[in-house]
């Protein structure tokens, strides 16, 4: 009972890095919230884990938008292709 008791209030490691990534992903429940509130508060080793992850979503949401501007759309090549084509036939 007393086990219980203690993983209800105190996650282990496992779970809680688990509820980083859901949390980063979607949304928490209010338990879930309060569960990792109190892990990260009593684990340094999770905290850790927890900057550094925010580190890494944030060079990854760079990328993912510095590779949208650098997109080259479709039609605008074959607008190139057209182009080139027409001055060739003078």
């Amino acid at each position: 009972m007393l086990k219980k008791f203690i993983h209800f209030i105190f996650l282990p490691c496992s779970v809680a890095t688990l509820l980083m990534e859901k949390r980063n992903s979607g949304a928490l429940s209010p338990k879930e919230s309060w569960q990792l509130s109190m892990h990260l508060k009593i684990c340094k080793w999770c905290k850790a884990y927890e900057k550094k992850l925010k580190i890494l979503d944030e060079i990854l949401k760079r990328t993912l938008i510095q590779e949208e501007k650098n997109k080259i759309d479709t039609t605008d090549i074959q607008n190139f292709k057209d182009e080139m084509i027409r001055k060739m036939d003078f």
